[in-house]
Formats: structure tokens, C-alpha cells, sequence
């Protein structure tokens, strides 16, 4: 996981990225505060018995209700990094993201096995994509 979510944060950094902060926050340690400050939003989760991660679920539950209203129209994306099946995780992110109003900018990254160039570049991508989409 770490070596994707490296790549999704090298994409945000893409020189013809401009205007656009980043902050790195593990889900546990997420906070409503983070959630409405911030412009856009980039997910990533192990898929854990065809489900996000325990952390991400708790980020989630934690932030749902009181952000729920306040940051639809938002931009996001996500990634998803599992041994085989990564579909009832990105189905349960999309769930609660749609809820949210959140609007996806790029199709989730779903990985498979151990990361390879091609999944980086992915990765790249996607937050490249986050990022532009920010842009002022």
C-alpha cells in the first residue's frame, strides 16, 4: 500500500499541478475538521475480505453524518490494492462517497498482486488527475 499511495501523492506533486496543497492523513487519524477543510479527497484502502480496510470504514463512520450536505459536488478518487478481489471494496467506498455527494474524477484504480511500474503509473495518474481537477 505504501508504495501506491507514494504514487497517487507524486501525482498530486506533477509540475503542471499548480495551486494545489496536499496533506497526507491516515484514516484513523482523519477528523471531521480535515474533511470540510479540504477542497478534494483522494481514498485508499486494502480490500479485506472483499471490503475496505477497518480503518477507512471507521474514517467513514466518523465523518459521514457530520460532513453529510457540507462537501457534496466535491471531487475524489480511489484506490483500491487487494490479493484478488477488490470489487465489494470499491462498491462499499462508492456507496458511502455517493451518499456524500462526493463526484468521482477518474475510474477507481482496483490492483491486484504486488505493485508493478504500471500499477505506479496508475497510481500516478490517478492523483495527478485529483490534483488537476483542483487546480485554480
Amino acid at each position: 500500500m505504501r508504495e501506491l499511495v507514494e504514487a497517487v501523492l507524486a501525482g498530486t506533486r506533477d509540475p503542471e499541478v499548480t495551486g494545489v496543497q496536499v496533506r497526507e492523513v491516515a484514516a484513523l487519524a482523519a477528523t471531521v475538521p480535515d474533511v470540510l477543510g479540504a477542497d478534494g479527497y483522494l481514498f485508499g484502502t486494502p480490500a479485506n475480505f472483499g471490503y475496505m480496510s477497518g480503518a477507512l470504514k471507521h474514517f467513514f463512520d466518523t465523518v459521514y453524518y457530520p460532513c453529510l450536505g457540507t462537501v457534496a459536488g466535491r471531487p475524489f478518487g480511489l484506490w483500491v490494492h487487494g490479493s484478488d478481489d477488490t470489487a465489494g471494496a470499491v462498491r462499499s467506498v462508492l456507496k458511502l462517497t455517493g451518499g456524500m455527494g462526493l463526484e468521482q474524477v477518474a475510474a477507481p484504480l482496483e490492483l491486484s498482486g504486488a505493485p508493478d511500474a504500471a500499477a505506479r503509473e496508475a497510481g500516478y495518474e490517478l492523483g495527478g488527475t485529483l490534483a488537476a481537477s483542483l487546480m485554480a
